[in-house]
C-alpha cells in the first residue's frame, strides 16, 4: 500500500470518528480483517491503528480488540485539576476544605505580621530549610513512626516537588523503576519528564504483587521501587507489616532505592511502621501538608538517608532555591501549636463521614476503599467502557476520573476513581446517586 493510501485510511477513520459515524465504544475490525479488507500487509494495518491511537481516537486492548474512544472526554482525564463548570459536582479531584481553615489562616497571618523574625523571611533561605524548621519537621514525623535526625530532613514546596527532587537527584534517565500497575499520576508525570522506565507490578485485590517485583529484579537491573503503603492512591490500601517487611527484604537483596510516598498517611491511625523506619538506609520518605491542611499550602518534606541528602538539596537549589519562607514559617508554627494535628483529626473524621455516605448510596456495588480516605476505586465489568461512562456522567453534571491517569500498564483497566473530598457534604449523596444510576446500567 502506498504511503498516500495509508494516510487516506487513517484520515477516513479519523473523519468518521469526529463526525460521530463511528460511535464511542465501537469495536473496529481486527488488524487481520482490516488488512484483508484493504488488501494491505498486516504490519501496515497495525500502523493504521497505532496512528489512530497516537491521535487519541482509538484504544487497543489486549484480548479484546480496538475500540473507538469517546473524544469528548479530555485525554488523561483526572491527571490535572480540570476547571469545573458551574453546577458540576467534582468527584475527579480531591481538595478537601474545612470551615475553620480560613479563620486559622487569617489568625496566622495576623500573628506572623507581629513576629520578631519577619525581616529574615524576606531573604534567601538555606536550600533545605532553616535548621530549626527542619528540626520541627523531624520532631513532627516521630508521631508518624519516622525517626529522622534534623540533617536528614529537607523542606520542599509540597510532596510533588519532593518526589521530583528525589527522582532528579537520585535517579538517571533510563533507570528502571518498579511501580504498581496503578499509581499516583504525579509520579508518572515526574517519571516521564525524567525519562525513567516504569515497570508495572500486577495488583491483587488487597496489595501489589511482590512476586512480580522479585521476578523483574531477577530479569533486569531495577534501580528503585516507588510505593505508597499507607493509604494507596487510588486503591485506598493500607499494606500490612508482613508485606512491608518482604518489600524491604527484596530491596536489600537487589539494592533498590525505596521511594515512599506518604501523602495520604495522615488519614490512618495506628498504621504499620513506614518503610522509612524498616529500611532507613535506603528509603526516601516524601509527604507534606496539602492533604492535612490545604492544597494551596505548598509545604512538603523529604527524609533521606544521610548520604543522599546533598544530591536532593542540589535539586532544590536548581528548581526553587528554597521553599517560600513565609509559607514555611507559617506551616512550622501550625505544626508546633497543634493546628496540623487538629486539622488532621478533623479531616479523618470528615473522610469517614463521606465514606459512610458512600457505603449507603453504593450498597451492592463492588468498589475498593478505606473507611478513612477520600478515595473510591470502582472497577467496571469487562463489557463496560470507562470513557463512555465518564461522558454520560458529565452530561448529568458529575465529573469523575477514568483509570488512564493512574495506569502504568499498556492495557488500561476500565474503572472509575471517585474523589470524595471536594464536593460539599450536603451535595455528596446526590453526586454518588447519579454515579450509581449511570454505572448500574452497565453492572446489572
Amino acid at each position: 500500500m502506498s504511503a498516500s493510501r495509508y494516510k487516506q485510511l487513517v484520515d477516513q477513520f479519523a473523519a468518521r470518528i469526529h463526525s460521530g459515524q463511528l460511535e464511542p465504544g465501537t469495536r473496529l475490525p481486527t488488524h487481520r480483517q482490516l488488512a484483508k479488507d484493504n488488501n494491505m500487509a498486516l504490519v501496515t494495518a497495525s500502523r493504521v491503528y497505532a496512528e489512530l491511537e497516537k491521535m487519541g481516537l482509538v484504544s487497543g486492548e489486549t484480548g479484546r480488540g480496538t475500540f473507538v474512544r469517546d473524544i469528548s472526554v479530555p485525554a488523561g482525564h483526572g491527571v490535572d485539576q480540570q476547571p469545573v463548570a458551574d453546577g458540576v459536582l467534582d468527584l475527579n479531584f480531591n481538595s478537601p476544605s474545612l470551615p475553620s481553615q480560613t479563620r486559622l489562616l487569617r489568625n496566622s497571618l495576623r500573628d506572623l505580621s507581629l513576629a520578631g523574625d519577619l525581616e529574615a523571611l524576606l531573604h534567601y533561605q538555606p536550600h533545605a530549610g532553616r535548621w530549626h524548621e527542619r528540626a520541627i519537621v523531624a520532631e513532627f514525623l516521630k508521631c508518624r513512626g519516622v525517626q529522622a535526625e534534623t540533617e536528614q530532613v529537607l523542606i520542599v514546596s509540597g510532596a510533588q516537588h519532593g518526589l521530583a527532587c528525589t527522582v532528579m537527584g537520585l535517579l538517571n534517565p533510563g533507570d528502571v523503576v518498579a511501580a504498581d500497575a496503578l499509581i499516583y499520576p504525579g509520579f508518572k508525570v515526574v517519571s516521564e519528564t525524567h525519562r525513567l522506565e516504569l515497570t508495572p507490578l500486577a495488583l491483587g485485590r488487597r496489595s501489589p504483587d511482590l512476586d512480580a517485583l522479585e521476578a523483574v529484579c531477577q530479569q533486569r537491573k531495577v534501580r528503585a521501587v516507588y510505593s505508597m503503603p499507607t493509604l494507596h492512591n487510588p486503591m485506598g490500601w493500607v499494606l500490612d507489616l508482613a508485606w512491608r517487611q518482604r518489600l524491604v527484604r527484596i530491596a536489600r537483596q537487589y539494592d533498590l532505592l525505596i521511594i515512599e510516598d506518604a501523602a495520604y498517611a495522615l488519614h490512618v491511625e495506628d498504621a504499620p511502621p513506614p518503610l522509612a523506619s524498616l529500611a532507613p538506609e535506603r528509603t526516601v520518605y516524601v509527604s507534606g501538608l496539602s492533604k492535612s491542611v490545604a492544597t494551596g499550602l505548598r509545604f512538603g518534606f523529604v527524609v533521606a538517608p544521610p548520604q543522599k541528602v546533598a544530591a536532593i538539596e542540589r535539586v532544590i537549589r536548581a528548581t526553587t532555591w528554597n521553599t517560600p519562607a513565609l509559607v514555611t514559617r507559617m506551616a512550622c508554627q501550625w505544626i508546633t501549636d497543634g493546628t496540623v494535628a487538629q486539622l488532621e483529626a478533623e479531616k479523618r473524621s470528615d473522610a469517614m463521614q463521606r465514606q459512610q455516605i458512600a457505603r449507603q448510596i453504593l450498597q451492592g456495588v463492588d468498589y475498593i476503599s478505606h473507611p478513612a480516605s477520600y478515595l473510591i476505586w470502582l472497577p467496571l465489568p469487562e463489557e463496560a467502557r470507562a470513557d463512555q461512562i465518564v461522558t454520560e456522567l458529565l452530561a448529568v453534571n458529575i465529573s469523575v476520573s477514568t483509570a488512564e491517569p493512574y495506569a502504568t500498564t499498556e492495557h488500561v483497566p476500565h474503572a472509575l476513581r471517585l474523589a470524595l473530598g471536594s464536593v460539599a457534604l450536603e451535595d455528596l449523596p446526590q453526586a454518588l446517586q447519579r454515579v450509581r444510576d449511570v454505572v448500574s446500567l452497565y453492572i446489572y
